[in-house]
């Protein structure tokens, strides 16, 4: 185990390296700079270029990614073009916010979502599954903005019984979570379902039912874990989209997470910040995925790390 860790750790180096790389690359193909962004539309070019030496921009391009990444190596993530403040303080106030919003949104997902699905599975072309096939199909239909601009007209304007905007970790959550959570929830019923229906047709839950087994014990103990992984993999792999994807959300109910600082930072060009959430969203990933990959043994023994 110790040994697989540390081979995914090693890998980490690379793909950071190239991410990274990647980011700076593209950053400087897009026309303009912050320096120009500062500036504006204003015709006085040695305002401009005075302000390109003060930040620095009008070094080589080879030198600035070299000042960049010895800083990025040493854990400095620079300053913001436009505020200086430290990158690191500005993903710090915003990253907890995104996890908070992607953490209820998967947990919502994952409640209704995997529920759903087994009902419609185990009850199958019954009414249950024509409704969670109905809402699966729902969720992977709307466009998130939609929903979460539905939602506001509907909960905070009509109702009035949900905020419309804000950070809160109460009420305010409500209505980005269920937006941000639909297109996951009804990934997880439709995988669910699947696989749940895979494994109704195996010889090893017709013997276990043979065998006089309770039917809530064949279901539980033996289809749901052997559906786990797949789940799991799902699960996964969409939280990770959760938190780095919210970008949408965030804007339409004012949420000051990662994503509308990256937003911010692309459209500002601020380099030093966009590269930072760059480096955060990577290594986000790679630990998530690594995490997906180190619960496989936990739920079906047969599997071994290499």
């Amino acid at each position: 185990m110790f040994r697989y860790i540390l081979n995914r750790l090693i890998q980490l180096v690379p793909t950071l390296f190239g991410i990274y790389t990647l980011a700076f690359v593209l950053m400087r193909v897009l026309p303009g700079d912050p320096a120009t962004f500062l500036i504006g539309f204003r015709d006085d070019e040695a305002a401009l270029q005075n302000l390109k030496e003060q930040m620095r921009l009008d070094a080589p391009i080879g030198e600035q990614y070299a000042v960049f990444l010895g800083n990025a190596l040493r854990g400095d993530l620079g300053r913001s073009y436009l505020t200086g403040q430290p990158v690191t303080e500005m993903i710090g106030e915003a990253f907890p916010n995104t996890l908070a919003l992607g953490s209820a949104a998967m947990g919502i997902a994952i409640l209704i979502g995997v529920p759903l699905g087994l009902v419609s599975a185990l009850r199958r072309n019954s009414v249950w599954d024509n409704f969670a096939r109905v809402v699966a199909l729902l969720g992977v239909s709307i466009p998130v903005f939609v929903l979460g601009i539905q939602l506001q007209l509907f909960f905070g304007l009509t109702l009035r019984a949900l905020p419309i905007s804000g950070l809160g970790f109460d009420e305010h959550l409500i209505l980005p979570a269920f937006a941000l959570s639909l297109g996951t929830l009804a990934l997880l019923a439709r995988m669910t379902r699947s696989t749940m229906l895979d494994e109704i047709n195996q010889e090893y839950v017709r013997t276990a039912r043979a065998k006089g087994v309770r039917a809530r014990g064949v279901v539980f103990r033996h289809e749901f874990r052997n559906a786990l992984l797949p789940l799991i993999t799902v699960a996964g792999g969409n939280l990770a989209n959760l938190l780095s994807g919210a970008l949408l959300v965030e804007r339409i109910f004012s949420w000051p997470g990662m994503g509308r600082l990256l937003v911010d930072s692309i459209a500002s060009r601020d380099y030093t910040v966009l590269q930072g959430c760059v480096i955060v969203f990577a290594i986000l990933y790679a630990g998530v995925n690594l995490l997906i990959d180190l619960s496989y043994p936990l739920i079906d023994p047969r599997v071994r790390l290499r």
